[in-house]
């Protein structure tokens, strides 16, 4: 089988910050071009590099980790940078509402859901937007990351690498940024592009760098989204290099409980440009160490069995995390260039189902379910099915659907989002062909 079209670049060449007429020709300056400066424009931004050097593997087991206040854990460096960030922004009230402790439930039943009551989310949270297609284009005139205030930017995030050469002297370089703040000049500069580039930087504008921005309407503590390059105006389809971001971010921290994770547009998606969540949730959750099933073993790509939710799934030591975001996005392209609705959830577990070698712990688990697609306002009543409710947490919006739900009624709920057997078996024997063609 002949690899997928890449569906990220097809669509990044049609992508543009500059509003468009209905015959598709781009208007003249109705609206100025979006660029990274003017979201910074006058505000400091603190820079976090990082390095692989502080990946924590294993990860703190869930009895080392449990959390009876949160500044009484240990924290690393990331953690201590997201947690004094994120806690001083809601001091000064930038987000829709204060996040108290989430009244919690774990479900009675083999699947052990978490149920957490948020009321204010499912009231406060930002409509989402009108989407038609998993493959639909960005729109500068719909809400994006490039229009919210410069206070919800918690810092810039970039990788320190070790430039390749001979001896140990060997260069270090940061990947997009250099170790300090930036301030981001009040004048006006245009888009980036190869001339202007340098002057960008100059600027403050840093290529490579990914925001971490509050998510104003938070669904647990710590919650925040990624964001690549907001002035680039990428649509809601996924990178490899910010999927490997997101998996670096897990392993930079020493919680167990950071999870991150991807919805594609019709899999509830509310914005269409890109970004991942990350947050923190106080709670194991079953998809940490439910069995798998080897699909195609020399990728470690699997086919996740032992969980209501059919799907697939990657595992990671930590190494050669190139080649697994590389394999990640393979598939999700796929489905992308198949209109199939998908969602994404990292997170720290074990090799399938080993829950007794304490090395198997140390694996990073990305779960990927391919799902029906979800388009215009429908929403279920109780919860919708996105990353966290795919991978076993219910964020619930009212208290009757709260102290109601059983673990046969979230099953029932979530179950009518998958695939029919039919098609999700066929799809599988198609991403199996793919990743063979490709050896």
């Amino acid at each position: 089988m002949a690899e997928p079209l890449d569906a990220r670049q097809e669509l990044r060449n049609t992508s543009d910050c500059s509003p468009q007429t209905s015959n598709g020709k781009t208007q003249g300056k109705a609206i100025d071009k979006v660029n990274y400066a003017d979201l910074l424009k006058g505000s400091w931004v603190e820079e976090f590099v990082y390095s692989e050097e502080e990946f924590i593997l294993p990860g703190h087991e869930w009895q080392g980790s449990k959390l009876d206040g949160r500044e009484k854990s240990p924290l690393s460096r990331f953690d201590l940078a997201l947690w004094s960030n994120w806690k001083e922004k809601m001091r000064k009230g930038l987000f829709r509402y204060p996040l108290e402790k989430l009244q919690t439930r774990i479900l009675p039943g083999s699947v052990q859901f978490v149920a957490q009551l948020n009321i204010q989310r499912g009231i406060e949270r930002r409509k989402p937007q009108d989407i038609q297609s998993v493959q639909q284009r960005f729109d500068p005139h719909q809400f994006n990351f490039n229009k919210i205030k410069p206070e919800e930017i918690l810092f810039q995030m970039s990788k320190m690498s070790i430039r390749k050469g001979s001896g140990s002297n060997a260069d270090h370089e940061i990947q997009g940024c250099e170790l300090k703040k930036n301030y981001c000049q009040s004048q006006e500069f245009p888009s980036p592009n190869q001339t202007e580039l340098q002057t960008m930087e100059d600027r403050g504008w840093k290529p490579g760098s990914t925001l971490l921005v509050i998510n104003v309407s938070p669904l647990e503590f710590g919650h925040i989204l990624f964001i690549p390059d907001p002035a680039l105006c990428l649509p809601q389809i996924l990178t490899p290099n910010l999927i490997q971001l997101g998996i670096e971010s897990v392993l930079l921290s020493v919680h167990r409980g950071f999870r991150v994770g991807f919805n594609s547009l019709g899999g509830f998606a509310s914005v269409n440009h890109l970004h991942l969540h990350g947050f923190y949730l106080d709670q194991e959750l079953l998809i940490e160490s439910a069995h798998s099933e080897p699909l195609c073993p020399d990728i470690n790509f699997h086919l996740l069995s032992g969980f209501p939710a059919q799907g697939f799934l990657f595992y990671s030591d930590g190494r050669d995390l190139e080649t697994v975001a590389r394999n990640i996005c393979k598939v999700t392209d796929y489905l992308v260039t198949k209109d199939i609705a998908h969602n994404l959830f990292v997170t720290r577990g074990t090799l399938s189902g080993d829950t007794t070698d304490p090395k198997s712990s140390a694996r990073i688990r990305i779960l990927i379910w391919a799902r029906k697609s979800c388009f215009g306002a429908k929403e279920e009543s109780a919860f919708n099915v996105a990353l966290c409710e795919l991978s076993g947490h219910l964020p619930i919006k009212t208290v009757e659907d709260f102290h109601s739900i059983t673990e046969a009624s979230a099953i029932t709920i979530i179950q009518k989002y998958l695939l029919p057997d039919a098609e999700f078996s066929q799809l599988t024997s198609q991403l199996i062909a793919l990743f063979n063609s490709l050896i």
